[in-house]
């Protein structure tokens, strides 16, 4: 059995006078205490890591932070606990370029990244179990040449997946064999990742073919009759690493003559559970091939800045941030979200007919293609910082983090002048702060939860009928003279007003609105049934009229 190591956090807010009936798990923030579980060690697989510090490749752990809700905590300090034991995970995969935090050129790139641990936190508080995720590093990335650049990031991106099914089979693992110690439902699992986190999540979602990774792109070409493929599966694992794998051996000739015992390249964890997921989702990530992208993929939402210098929105290239030197070619958000929706993978999306304000924001800047976010960011500024460096446009404006420390770190590993990390750093994301990382998460939330309830049929075979239920409102209530209906998540489209006989009273319909404003001056104090009709359901009401 592999060494597991946990640390344990309990994080409390208090809240006055919590509602939890006027609540709902999994669409609001029903809890206000986590525990946060740091495992050290989900799996162990070789690392090229050590090879950014003059060392060879060594079996390392992959480590992961497990956000669980507690429970609630009143003023008066008195807890109810969760007794839920299978919960619905969200995994969310870090940014970093698959490099660690400061020798990637960025103050991202880890578990501990605070956009990271502020989803986390909010899923956990929702309700559901989630967990940051670690991954191994390393790549070539200032290579002069291009067939190592784009070799070693593929190979890069390759184990990052591998470890994701890791985690998967195990969450199944200590389902089974370790009691279910996190309270999870194994059968329904969402992945994610933030900006290379998202290559991974992508990735995960669609490569299901090792014939996929043997495309010309993926190949050195030096010699047209021998294309060297960049990522052999026989060599560093197959696609969901569950096997063991040698680098080769080769005569003089360079024939392959064998494996070489002594240097494994992958470590098969788990290999006997599923690594199978619900539904994937990514913020500024991209596909390294459209044709990975096919029907009866997992539902797919996508968030992303227009005009991301390192992971286009429609087909582009990766670059290396600070050379500016071609890696690879990639498709980006809206050509994914394009080709999900036609191929029906997003269809529980589209049925379910959303129509909140996040929603209609997206749709007047995504071409209506549901699962797609567009962020506008502002233009850079023209005028160069104090160290003569411009601004860049914006790719992940919900990352936050503390620049002064930041900035000590550069100085240390750089050999750079105080201030210089600092500045460097915000080129990409200039009025970089907290209130601001937040707000965008907002956003990412309040378009992506109710996607994440209805592809998981959180509310069971009514889940979109109970999403329906939860988000729809009728105030003031007791009311005299006017009463108003509003869901931020559907169109209404007919509302039916009945009396206590079941006489109907009023029928209002015709224009379909997310609000309507009803008046109830022609109609006698006492109580009525109001019916609200979406495309797909419809919810009951009480009103009274004073």
């Amino acid at each position: 059995m592999k060494k597991i190591i946990y640390k344990f956090i309990i994080i409390t807010i208090i809240i006055s006078n919590i509602n939890l009936n006027a609540q709902t798990r999994y669409l609001d923030e029903v809890f206000n205490t986590i525990l946060v579980e740091e495992v050290d060690t989900f799996a162990v697989n070789i690392s090229i890591e050590p090879l950014l510090f003059g060392m060879p490749p060594d079996l390392l752990p992959i480590e992961c932070d497990v956000y669980i809700p507690a429970g609630n905590m009143d003023a008066s300090f008195n807890f109810l606990a969760d007794t839920l034991t299978n919960r619905p995970v969200i995994i969310v995969a870090h940014t970093g370029s698959f490099l660690p935090p400061v020798a990637n050129g960025q103050a991202t790139g880890s578990v501990k990244d605070s956009s990271i641990i502020e989803q986390c936190t909010r899923w956990a508080k929702k309700g559901y179990v989630a967990i940051a995720m670690g991954n191994r590093k390393g790549w070539n990335p200032t290579s002069t040449d291009q067939n190592v650049r784009t070799s070693t990031l593929l190979q890069a991106a390759y184990r990052g997946v591998q470890d994701a099914k890791a985690l998967v089979r195990w969450l199944r693992w200590t389902n089974i064999e370790m009691g279910n110690p996190f309270g999870i439902d194994s059968d329904k699992i969402v992945l994610g990742g933030h900006g290379t986190g998202g290559y991974i999540s992508l990735a995960y979602a669609t490569l299901d073919d090792e014939n996929e990774l043997y495309l010309p792109k993926f190949m050195d070409l030096t010699d047209p009759s021998n294309p060297v493929p960049y990522v052999v599966p026989g060599v560093f694992g197959n696609i969901d690493g569950t096997n063991l794998a040698f680098l080769p051996l080769y005569d003089s000739l360079g024939n392959i003559i064998g494996v070489d015992s002594s240097s494994p390249t992958n470590y098969p964890n788990f290999p006997q559970y599923s690594n199978d997921i619900n539904m994937a989702f990514n913020l500024g990530g991209a596909l390294a091939d459209s044709s990975w992208l096919e029907p009866g993929d997992i539902p797919i939402v996508s968030f992303h800045c227009e005009n991301d210098p390192y992971a286009p929105i429609d087909i582009g290239d990766v670059i290396v941030p600070t050379t500016g030197d071609f890696v690879v070619e990639v498709v980006g958000s809206r050509f994914i979200q394009q080709k999900a929706n036609e191929y029906g993978n997003n269809d529980v999306f589209i049925n379910a007919g959303f129509n909140d304000n996040y929603t209609t924001v997206a749709n007047t800047t995504n071409n209506n293609l549901e699962g797609l976010y567009v962020f506008k960011t502002p233009t850079p500024s023209s005028q160069p910082n104090a160290f003569g460096e411009l601004e860049e446009e914006q790719a992940s404006p919900w990352d936050w983090w503390d620049n002064i420390v930041y900035d000590q770190y550069f100085q240390a590993v750089n050999g750079a002048p105080a201030g210089y990390g600092a500045a460097n750093s915000i080129l990409g994301n200039p009025d970089m702060s907290a209130q601001k990382g937040k707000t965008y998460i907002d956003t990412v939330q309040g378009y992506l939860n109710p996607r994440i309830y209805v592809a998981l049929n959180l509310g069971g075979t009514n889940s979109i009928s109970h999403a329906v239920d939860y988000s729809t409102k009728v105030y003031p209530n007791p009311t005299k003279d006017i009463v108003y209906v509003s869901n931020q998540n559907f169109e209404i489209d007919k509302i039916e007003i009945y009396d206590i006989k079941g006489r109907i009273i009023k029928d209002i319909h015709g224009e379909t609105l997310s609000k309507y404003q009803i008046s109830t001056k022609d109609l006698n104090s006492g109580v009525y049934l109001m019916k609200i009709k979406t495309r797909n359901t419809e919810v009951n009401r009480k009103i009274i009229i004073e």
